[in-house]
């Protein structure tokens, strides 16, 4: 079932509290660092780099690392990478994201892409900037000798695709060690200075699903000689969703999505094949692990009448980001060391999906939801969309907000 929504900041009897004094000196050397971080996040902005392409923006990120005095290791593929600040066991992880999206740029700003089609409208400039900054001044602690534990930067590659690169971080062993994971995902819908939290699960899952059908094809004058092929498809398209809506607990939230049908090549002729693909999303991390049978059970039920032939091809996206209680009561306080009791807002949860789920059976961890929304913007605005765009004030929120998380962890 899904979490239950008082659960969303429930705060520990005993909460996590920063010091005044390594507040201070957190809040210092984040200002000092602050025209830097938006200077790269415009260039990464201006240079999008879609999953696995990702070279400049690993190279921009390695070198302002280096300059740091810090010794940062480029993934396995080539583009990504991991950095470690301190000695010791039991890091902390910062995560965040560097690819683009394929969607064109539409703002009039210094900073807009310069790549034809290709953008940041997701905000993952905003979460690379974000989490160098962190690894800046986390370093600075740590040459200082304040910094009590070690932790872990992990820049990560393709989090827009399925499988996403979180998979490959896990493989090539960065998770090893390992105690504690955050991350932040920009949200348009909250304004700049405020950070949504939320115990449980905060993202949904998201699958993919193709289904192919096959039949002998003939003249649309005589279907009853044949497979009615496109008939079969709409029921599909049409059917299939209204039948897991009666088989699946609602409280659950799945939706099957459909986004691309394909069948025949000509008016008066039935196709021999057709197919129809989708996204399969939920809000429950338990409904995520039934969701592959319970779909190809109810294709081939609504199909049999038809006498086609089926294929369904499920594929595992991610599941839901669970977000950890302690790791969320560590966000919090951070949060409110920097901004007062008002900067922590509820999350709602969310059906669109995040990869960092793949980090948290390994390492407890927790997402947060980085407020972007100008103060007074009242557009709507969303992510994936070209005229998507931050308050880079929101940087500077981020940057306190992960050093005073992994603060507070180490």
């Amino acid at each position: 079932m899904p979490a239950d929504p008082s659960l969303a900041i429930a705060p520990p009897s005993d909460p996590p509290v920063l010091p005044e004094s390594l507040r201070e000196a957190v809040g210092r050397a984040a200002a000092s660092v602050h025209g830097d971080l938006v200077a790269l996040r415009r260039e990464l902005h201006a240079y999008p780099e879609l999953a696995w392409g990702e070279y400049r923006s690993t190279e921009a990120v390695r070198t302002r690392l280096v300059d740091a005095g810090l010794s940062p290791r480029v993934l396995p593929r080539g583009t990504g990478l991991s950095c470690d600040i301190g000695a010791g066991a039991g890091r902390v992880a910062l995560r965040a994201d560097l690819d683009g999206l394929g969607v064109a740029d539409e703002k009039d700003v210094p900073y807009a892409s310069t790549v034809p089609g290709h953008c940041h409208a997701c905000g993952h400039d905003v979460h690379t900037a974000v989490v160098v900054g962190a690894g800046l001044v986390l370093a600075g602690l740590e040459q200082a000798g304040i910094l009590s534990g070690p932790v872990r930067l992990l820049f990560q590659p393709a989090e827009e695709v399925t499988p996403g690169g979180a998979l490959e971080v896990v493989a090539a062993g960065e998770l090893q060690g390992v105690r504690r994971i955050f991350t932040v995902h920009c949200d348009p819908q909250i304004p700049v200075g405020q950070v949504g939290l939320r115990v449980g699960a905060i993202t949904g899952s998201a699958d993919h699903v193709r289904v192919r059908l096959v039949g002998r094809g003939g003249h649309t004058a005589r279907p009853h000689r044949t497979e009615d092929l496109v008939y079969a498809l709409g029921k599909v398209v049409t059917e299939v969703p209204a039948v897991l809506s009666r088989r699946i607990d609602p409280r659950v939230g799945l939706t099957l999505v459909w986004g691309r049908v394909v069948a025949g090549a000509a008016a008066n002729v039935i196709p021999r094949n057709g197919e129809v693909e989708g996204t399969v999303r939920m809000l429950d991390a338990d409904a995520w692990e039934l969701a592959p049978s319970a779909v190809g059970e109810a294709v081939r039920a609504v199909v049999a009448p038809y006498g086609v032939e089926v294929e369904v091809d499920y594929t595992r996206g991610v599941p839901p980001v669970v977000n950890d209680a302690e790791a969320v009561a560590c966000l919090a306080a951070s949060a409110t060391a920097f901004g007062g009791p008002s900067a922590v807002v509820q999350a709602q949860q969310s059906l669109g999906a995040e990869d960092f789920a793949w980090y948290l059976p390994h390492a407890p961890g927790a997402l947060a939801r980085l407020g972007v929304r100008r103060v007074g913007d009242t557009a709507s605005h969303d992510l994936h969309q070209g005229s998507f765009d931050v308050d880079e004030e929101a940087i500077a929120v981020g940057v306190r907000l992960l050093v005073g998380a992994a603060l507070l962890s180490v």
